[in-house]
């Protein structure tokens, strides 16, 4: 996609030796321990309060700045951090969530037949690379948006408006059942609506380039019924209907639909795709008694010029379409979650910000964003009122070993000159942003 947003100068000769000293002090080492350290704290959603607390404890006593453990509840909770200035100018919060997706416990074979070395919670540093369970997502986020900060302390930056930095729990797009239902931006609501509200936000994520947008999700289960049988019951006795056998035909059906649909609803920066990601039937325990249901769960992103219940209409003629197509198999279905996907004015002051930060890292006109379906917090924080960012680092690593770039693995692979790269882009917003007055920034 092609941008247009409106130009403005550059840094001054006042700001650039603020950016500059900033940028000085930014430590990969630094950078790295704390990483590290973050790996090694096991924080899957719902349960992210030790991570919370030690990064609490990190901004208070290591950065220097003001910071606060906000429980949810006895096992999760958020940070938020903040380095107050001297008045007139405007809020900025640097976000990045601090859960992961997989818990090594639970998740073979799940996640693959084992788990590897980027499923672990264990760090491993490889030269550039840091390994381990969240080092790219969102463990460096974390690691990365903190470094900004410190060296914006170390740099003194005689700041206008208050720079806030949030870590939330609930970021992964999950809704884990036994914890309190925690995922789905849970977390980054909670943060935002007890005390971390600011004018703009920038959320730290994968993907070296500056999005405005990000979709939302719908959350479907299609339930194939049939009766409940026996295996000694001989194939073609009347009454007995197998929902299993049904249910690939209509897993097939939806595969077909789904390129169908992100073709039909693709529009601005988002590609908004869909997966089928999960089948249950039956009881594993009980292999002589076939189910009476099939369930099939799948995820369908949603564009944010797109509304949910639009998404769901599309849905509803999918599943229509299928009963036509097969009369004699049995379905239902239901829309059991949903976030509304977000976007920003790419005119916006942010936007514009971080953009030029790209191109000074860079050295380039900023000219393309690739489409993107990932969804993260940024999405709830935009619906919330306020402008946000989303700009990150490449990913996978192109150093990366082929076995741990197969698949989503465990989102555990980090490089270090990648990701202080990007922290660069997020210094210049922090320089361009908060020596302003709010006049300047159109607040």
């Amino acid at each position: 996609m092609t941008t247009g947003y409106r130009q403005t100068v550059s840094l001054d000769a006042e700001r650039r030796a603020m950016y500059e000293a900033v940028c000085e002090r930014l430590d990969p080492d630094r950078f790295r321990d704390l990483l590290v350290s973050l790996i090694d704290i096991h924080s899957p959603t719902g349960r992210e309060r030790q991570a919370s607390e030690f990064m609490a404890d990190y901004l208070a006593n290591t950065v220097g700045i003001d910071a606060r453990y906000q429980p949810m509840s006895e096992h999760t909770g958020n940070v938020l951090g903040e380095r107050r200035g001297t008045g007139g100018g405007s809020r900025l919060l640097l976000y990045a969530p601090i859960d992961t997706h997989i818990d090594p416990e639970t998740d073979v074979p799940w996640v693959g037949p084992a788990l590897r070395p980027d499923m672990l919670p264990r760090a491993v540093v490889d030269g550039d690379l840091v390994i381990g369970l969240g080092a790219s997502n969102p463990k460096c986020m974390v690691a990365g948006l903190t470094e900004v900060v410190h060296a914006v302390v170390d740099a003194g930056i005689p700041l206008r408006g208050d720079l806030a930095l949030g870590f939330a729990g609930g970021g992964m797009p999950v809704t884990m059942s036994a914890r309190d239902h925690v995922g789905m931006s849970s977390g980054v609501f909670h943060l935002l609506t007890h005390g971390a509200m600011p004018d703009h936000a920038v959320v730290f994520k994968p993907w070296w380039a500056v999005y405005p947008e990000e979709p939302g999700m719908c959350w479907f289960k299609v339930s194939v019924r049939g009766t409940y049988g026996y295996a000694g019951i001989s194939r073609g006795t009347p009454g007995f209907r197998s929902s299993i056998v049904p249910a690939a035909t209509v897993i097939q059906e939806i595969e077909a639909w789904l390129p169908e649909y992100t073709a039909r609803n693709t529009s601005g920066t988002t590609i908004p795709e869909g997966w089928i990601s999960a089948v249950r039937s039956g009881d594993p325990d009980k292999p002589a008694f076939p189910s009476a249901t099939t369930e099939i769960y799948l995820d369908v992103r949603v564009n944010p010029r797109t509304s949910p219940a639009d998404v769901r209409y599309q849905f509803a003629q999918l599943v229509d379409r299928i009963r036509g197509a097969h009369p004699d198999i049995e379905v239902d279905w239901e829309m059991y979650g949903s976030l509304p996907g977000g976007m920003t004015d790419p005119d916006n002051w942010i936007i514009r910000s971080c953009r030029r930060g790209w191109e000074e890292v860079e050295g380039r006109p900023y000219e393309t964003t690739p489409l993107l379906g990932g969804q993260t917090d940024g999405t709830l924080i935009r619906r919330l009122g306020i402008p946000c960012a989303r700009i990150g680092y490449p990913w996978p690593p192109a150093s990366a070993p082929a076995e741990l770039n197969e698949g989503l693995g465990g989102m555990g692979v980090a490089s270090v000159d990648d990701v202080m790269t990007a922290t660069r882009a997020v210094a210049y917003a922090v320089v361009d942003t908060l020596t302003r007055t709010r006049e300047e920034l159109d607040l």
